[in-house]
């Protein structure tokens, strides 16, 4: 032990007079020896109390705690911590200062966990969690007792290596502590190089755990290595491993003679595709011809992606484990190996392809007639852009303007129709970048919503709902092939919104001079669509649209049917896109199965891969987000010190957030930076005001701001406020 150790150990403790900090003392002794039985000696021992009157205010104390509830008097002047705690499990969240929340299902209120009580639980870990005894009015408490399974193992940071020993500094503030690596155990990894580690070891006692490099990502700041560390965050795979490859490589990409005569041939009808024009897989077509009784069939054509992979085997465990495609700023990273994906399934223009199809009989009012389901063969005439597709709705003139033209004159009525019913229509232009070779982003631009897109969408929609009520055994047209009996299927649900948030987001419109009906469900939606027009092309509109869909619940996938509330659809899955979302496979198999009069499968196998393709489409989600928060940032580290326009789009204790009006880049003045005056935050308000003058930056507010520093391995914006005082 140093001098400087033994020094201290040798002077008396300092004594505790604070009540409040004795009281948080003397619990920690019965929580940390719940077991045990102390008198108001022992506990004066244990904190090195001497002084009388503070023994006297440890027996008060010990008898408030037992009129509480949290002890009991085991014998006279004896005191145990009272036996009435109990376990739940929930989920950790882990926060940058190393406490954590555990969520659970079991339990009402978010259960504290102090760093040392989380017993080397991490952010995601579903644990077991030990609930104090509870004083009243104090906030749940606990400790983490088991860990049931880890959220993951590896992590992504920078290495720091010195003479005897490498850390890992891990990238993200969840994790509040660096990984001990063993220079054995670098594996080629350099000082300041991205990597990933595996934890191997964590000792009990010891604050660091100890891991090994097992994938160097480069240095910190080159395109490549941060696309890969973003992947790699998320615990996304960049690559297919070989045997992934050969297992693709080996299946047929010529139709066999079997399949002609079995399918249903669509080669002779009018078809064709409409996707981005940099897409590569393209999983869904349409098909349109006028009937002798005046009707339209159209048919909605998707890639039999079942076809090719059969269940159990290497390629649908695969693709289960991946369960999405994911779309970075510069990249997809495809579920399925691209010989399937942009290859032997993708709908390419004339190219023979099977596809399984959801075929439409409709009048000129797109009122539905008759439906069929079932496996087909196309053969694609032409593949459109949705720039295309635009310039022949806006001009009326082009390749299969007509076929185009009718199919968009009945998306718009069904369109309509839904919207009528309750839809809302939350349509968010997308972020997208212009790159150059080295992967410098080069111009911000928006991917606009429009009628060409939905033209798509709503044969996407109306496939995906006729198909849902089809499994669920729905008899939803005059007379359909067949109605399928069993009850087990996968359903796209989305869930009412939460009450609470939509008053306060009710609340807070009402500083801009909107409202919203609250009153039912219908008025909820309608009130919602005209607050959408309203403010179209306004300031506020991206705000308000963030604001709005914060306050609705998030759609996943379930065996339990709800209903999908956005699209006010009682039933409604995901059929039309299998070359990039696993739970449109399962679909394919489950109608296939109800065709040929299959009873219900085993619900509980479904609940689970339901549950992975959830989970997987919130990690492509969050990691496309943090792509394209890179790339904003980058875009705008070489614009230090310009002055552009933005609105107020987050508030926090430590300062506020703005959305910059052209680039939609989010930046964050800190309110260290605001030094005119003492700046406070209201948490109901949606604002931090000054002490002494009253001035107010509230959510919503218009403000100039000059761009002050970009952090790009923390992708991370600062700005500073510029006065609007001449």
């Amino acid at each position: 032990m140093s001098k400087r150790n033994n020094k201290q150990s040798g002077e008396p403790k300092k004594q505790i007079v604070n009540k409040k900090i004795l009281y948080e003392n003397i619990i920690s002794i019965f929580r940390t020896s719940p077991s045990d039985t102390f008198n108001y000696k022992q506990i004066s021992s244990r904190l090195e109390i001497k002084d009388h009157p503070l023994k006297k205010m440890i027996t008060d104390i010990l008898y408030e705690l037992t009129t509480e509830g949290v002890l009991e008097e085991t014998q006279t002047g004896k005191f145990k911590q009272k036996s009435e705690g109990f376990y739940v499990t929930g989920i950790v969240d882990l926060t940058s200062q190393g406490y954590g929340f555990i969520q659970s299902k079991e339990y009402p209120d978010d259960v504290f966990v102090s760093m040392k009580n989380l017993n080397h639980a991490l952010h995601g870990d579903m644990v077991k969690v030990y609930l104090f005894a509870q004083r009243k009015k104090a906030r749940p408490e606990g400790e983490v007792v088991e860990i049931l399974k880890r959220a993951r193992n590896t992590f992504v940071g920078t290495i720091e290596v010195s003479k005897n020993f490498a850390f890992l500094i891990p990238s993200t503030t969840k994790i509040p502590f660096d990984i001990f690596i063993p220079l054995r155990s670098l594996n080629g990894a350099q000082n300041g190089q991205k990597a990933v580690v595996k934890i191997n070891e964590w000792q009990a006692g010891t604050k660091n755990p100890i891991g090994e490099v097992v994938e160097v990502l480069g240095f910190p700041g080159k395109h490549e290595t941060e696309m890969h560390a973003i992947l790699a965050e998320f615990e996304l795979p960049n690559k297919f491993t070989k045997e992934i490859e050969d297992a693709a490589s080996i299946l047929p990409d010529t139709i066999s003679a079997t399949e002609y005569k079995n399918r249903r041939d669509f080669r002779d009808i009018t078809t064709f595709t409409i996707d981005p024009k940099d897409a590569k897989d393209f999983d869904d077509a349409l098909s349109i011809r006028k009937l002798e009784n005046d009707n339209w069939e159209v048919g909605v054509h998707i890639a039999d992606v079942t076809h090719y992979i059969k269940p159990e085997s290497i390629l649908d465990h695969e693709a289960l484990a991946r369960a999405t495609s994911v779309y970075l700023v510069d990249r997809v990273v495809p579920m399925l190996p691209e010989r399937l994906s942009n290859n032997i399934c993708s709908l390419r223009p004339n190219e023979e392809k099977l596809c399984y199809s959801a075929v439409f009989e409709m009048n000129n009012n797109a009122e539905l007639i008759n439906q069929w389901f079932g496996h087909t063969i196309i053969l694609s005439n032409r593949r459109f852009s949705y720039e295309e597709a635009q310039q022949i709705i806006d001009n009326g003139e082009g390749d299969l303007k007509d076929e185009v033209l009718t199919l968009h004159r009945l998306a718009q009525i069904l369109r309509a129709d839904r919207f009528r019913k309750g839809s809302i229509g939350f349509e968010r232009d997308e972020v997208r970048f212009e790159i150059d070779s080295t992967g410098k982003p080069l111009r911000v631009y928006y991917k606009e919503f429009g009628e060409s897109n939905q033209l798509v969408e709503e044969f996407m929609l109306l496939a995906n709902k006729k198909v849902a009520e089809f499994c669920t055994g729905v008899l939803s047209t005059p007379s359909p092939p067949r109605v399928g009996k069993g009850k087990t299927s996968v359903y796209r649900i989305h869930d009412k919104p939460n009450m609470e948030k939509l008053e306060t987001f009710a609340t807070f419109i009402t500083k801009f001079g909107y409202s919203i009906q609250t009153s039912s469900t219908k008025k909820i939606s309608e009130s919602l669509n005209e607050l959408i027009e309203k403010v179209k092309g306004k300031t506020e509109q991206n705000l308000i649209e963030t604001l709005a869909l914060r306050s609705m619940a998030k759609a996943v996938y379930s065996t339990d049917n709800i209903g999908h509330y956005g699209l006010a659809f009682k039933h409604y899955t995901h059929f039309t896109s299998p070359i990039r979302r696993y739970p449109d496979m399962l679909v394919h198999r489950l109608l296939d199965y109800y065709l040929q009069g299959g009873t219900a499968p085993n619900r509980e196998h479904y609940d689970e891969m339901c549950k992975q393709s959830s989970d997987m489409e919130k990690r492509a989600a969050d990691a496309e987000r943090a792509s394209i928060k890179y790339k904003q940032v980058e875009f705008m580290s070489d614009k230090i010190g310009l002055i552009f326009d933005g609105v107020i789009s987050g508030v926090t204790e430590w300062g506020f957030f703005v959305e910059l009006t052209e680039t939609k880049c989010e930046g964050l003045v800190s309110m260290r930076e605001l030094t005119d005056d003492f700046y406070e935050f209201d948490d109901d308000n949606y604002c931090i005001t000054g002490r002494r003058k009253g001035k107010k930056y509230q959510l919503g507010d218009a403000v100039k701001v000059e761009v002050y520093r970009a952090n790009l391995p923390k992708k991370q914006l600062d700005f500073r406020l510029v006065s609007d005082e001449v």
